[in-house]
Order: structure tokens, then sequence, then C-alpha cells
């Protein structure tokens, strides 16, 4: 018998309502603000990855799913969303087609972790990318549009962080103040922050061990220089205008190494330990890393499994999969299956969803069906019917039978299903 891989799930039947309800609500949002979906291969060339997401960051050095093809090229599974979207945008010289570009993707991503609630093998990330503005009013828009967001699929507990990264010389001050730091404390260190301290010293702000240590270590914003505190300072200015509640967090780094300047986390109250729910961030240096020309950029992603533990944390009502609002039940012969099919088109050309009985069952079975589908309304036809033009309609919630002549059956069900709603 064969099982599913460790880190994945099977998602059917009423779980996908949520996968639906956060879906739909993202690809709309995302086209009332302007931004097209893209679509990347779920693997990559392993350089790409390397190179952008940083050789010594956890993702690299511990989560990706990198094999050699039978072309012996190192392949990787997408561990994110935004380097991909970022070799699109250079490889299709996307560039040709002015500024800003915005970009939304959903899709699954793959890191090799410890499966725990919220957190698989296999997960899938929403997420967007801005391209071309060096400008504070994006950073604003992008964190605006993330807040609107998670407004949009119900959720309000949650509580959106903000810190700057400063730019490239600043961090490299920065890093320097933090092993100077560090040094004297380098023997208590959990074994993961020893790695940390030699290659990405800004990580070990973000250990779950050594919080003590995270404490009391120097602040980042006291290392920003000029241009970059001024960035950040017009951020909360804007964010403030908008009327959209922040905390500045002068620990939030980001795990990936294209970041810079504005970088930021969304944390749900009721998840616990595992409370981020969103994240992004400015990256201008990014698309010319990887062979591009100098293009600003930001983006964020957000977890959809992580999502749906957030709507389910706040008892967000989600609507049903409208997939059996009219179950058609019908007996007889070959001209009453014909009808049935016929009557079963015409509804869902109305976009009424209709679910036909194809097993043949007697009209008992099938009203058992009806009801254990869910459905509202069940359509019978027999051949009594066929002969008087004439269909019947069963109410599933009180019992109530109404007959409809065959010209005004549809009418009649959209004018059921309104008064049901």
């Amino acid at each position: 018998m064969y099982q599913k891989i460790k880190g994945t799930e099977d998602l059917y039947g009423g779980e996908m309502k949520y996968w639906y309800w956060i879906e739909e609500r993202a690809r709309k949002l995302s086209l009332l603000y302007g931004f097209t979906e893209i679509r990347t291969p779920i693997f990559e060339d392993t350089k790409l990855f390397v190179r952008s997401v940083g050789q010594d960051t956890d993702i690299v050095q511990k989560e990706m799913y990198t094999f050699e093809d039978k072309g012996g090229r190192s392949i990787t599974l997408r561990p994110e969303g935004t380097a991909p979207v970022v070799r699109a945008f250079v490889e299709n010289g996307l560039i040709t087609q002015g500024f800003p570009q915005k970009y939304f993707y959903i899709g699954p991503m793959f890191r090799y972790e410890r499966p725990q609630s919220g957190r698989q093998r296999q997960f899938h990330q929403f997420g967007a990318e801005i391209f071309g503005s060096p400008s504070a009013l994006a950073d604003a828009e992008l964190i605006a549009f993330v807040d609107r967001f998670l407004r949009d699929i119900g959720l309000v507990d949650f509580e959106i962080h903000i810190n700057t990264l400063g730019d490239a010389e600043d961090r490299a001050n920065y890093r320097q103040a933090l092993r100077e730091y560090y040094a004297q404390h380098l023997e208590n260190l959990c074994d993961d922050c020893k790695a940390r301290y030699e290659r990405n010293p800004l990580r070990l702000l973000d250990c779950k061990v050594d919080v003590q240590y995270a404490e009391q270590a120097p602040k980042l914003i006291d290392y920003i220089g000029d241009s970059a505190r001024k960035h950040y300072e017009e951020l909360k200015s804007l964010l403030d205008a908008l009327g959209i509640k922040y905390v500045e967090d002068p620990r939030l780094v980001r795990g990936l190494d294209y970041y810079n300047r504005t970088v930021f986390e969304v944390h749900h109250r009721r998840l616990g330990a595992m409370s981020a729910i969103a994240g992004g961030g400015r990256y201008d240096n990014l698309i010319k890393e990887i062979g591009g020309k100098d293009v600003p950029a930001l983006g964020f992603a957000a977890g959809m499994e992580r999502l749906i533990l957030a709507i389910k944390a706040e008892n967000v009502h989600v609507d049903d999969v409208k997939i059996n609002e009219v179950y058609i039940a019908h007996f007889g012969g070959e001209e009453v299956k014909i009808e049935a099919m016929k009557l079963a088109q015409q509804l869902r050309r109305e976009g009424i969803a209709v679910n036909l009985e194809i097993m043949e069952r007697g009209l008992s079975a099938q009203l058992k069906n009806a009801a254990r589908t869910g459905a509202k309304l069940c359509i019978i036809i027999g051949e009594n019917e066929i002969e008087q033009d004439i269909v019947l309609v069963k109410n599933m919630e009180t019992g109530q039978q109404l007959e409809f002549e065959k010209d005004f059956v549809v009418s009649g069900i959209k004018d059921l299903l309104a008064e049901l709603e």
C-alpha cells in the first residue's frame, strides 16, 4: 500500500473550501491593485537559489530539495517564489515593458523541514512582487495590500512588524558589531548559532534558543545611514496616514540574503510559536545580482497553510463550495435520462451547481444520496412527468414539494435558490 511522502498532505472534501476562499480573494484583490498573474516552473537551476537566497542561509544549507537530472544538471524544487519570478523577469526581457511591473503568484514550494502544524515539506504560498520603484510609496502600497488581503479573508487578530535593514554598507557595519557582541557569548550559543556566527551573523537574531542574547544585542537601527533612515521614516509616515497599525521590531531581519531596507512580517496572535503568516521586504539588488539591470524591487509571500490555521483559529465563516445546489433524480427509460441530462446542462449554463444521478439507483436511494451530498433542492423526473411536461422539485430542508412546468423550471429553480440563500 502506497502512502504519501512525509511532510505532504492530501487536500480534498470540506477542507477545499478554505483553499478556494483564500485563492479567490487573492486573485480578485491582486487584479484590483494592478497585479497580473505569473506562473513559473516548480523546479529551477540550483544556482539561481544559491545566488539569490544566499549560500549561508538555512534554506540553501539544510532545506532545499536538490537533485541531478538525467542531463547531469543540478535541479532544485523551488523553496520560495521571488527568485523564480525575478529570473522570469530577466530572461523574458520584461524590463522593456516599462515600470512599475506588478506580478502575483499562487503555488507550491518545497523545503526539507521537520513537519509540524502549519509547516509542511510541500507547502503553498500566495505572493506578489513589484519591480521598478525605489520609493517608500511602493513599500507602503505593498504593506497596505497585505493588510487588505488579510482582512478580506476574514482575519483581524494579526500584527504587522516592520524594520529596516539599511543599505549594504550599513549591514556590513552592523554584522561586525554583532560579531563583536556575540564573541563574548560564543561558548554558550547553540550549535546552529555557532555556525551562523561565522556564516551569517544577522541570523543570530532569529534564534529561538538563545533569545536572551538577541534581546541584549546591538540594534540595527543604530547603524542605518541617512538615506535608508529617511526611506524608513517616510514609510512609517505613509502607513500612519493610511491608518495601518504596525509594530517596529528591531530584531526583524528575515531569513534571506537578498533583502535590504524595508522588511516586514505579519504575526497572528492565536498561532503560538508558529505565528508568522506572511512576510516580505525590499530587494533592490537582486535583479542585478542574477544578471539583469539595476532595478529596485520588493515583494511578499503568505503561507496558505498558516492562513488556514489562522482562519480556523478566528472561527471565520467560510462559504461552502457550491458543488451540489441541485440534485436531479430520475427513473424510467431512455427518454427520461435524456431529459434529465438536458435539464442539468440548462441549469449549469445559468451558473447553478448540479449533481446528476449517474448510478441509475431507485428513487429512494437517489433521495438519500441527494440528502447525503447536501443538495438544497432535488428535481425529480419520471415518465409521468415527461408525459405532463412538468418536473417535481423537493426542498431538501423542509420536505416541501413543488410542481413546475417544464418551460419555467430554470427560472423557478433560480428563484427558489435565491430564497434559500
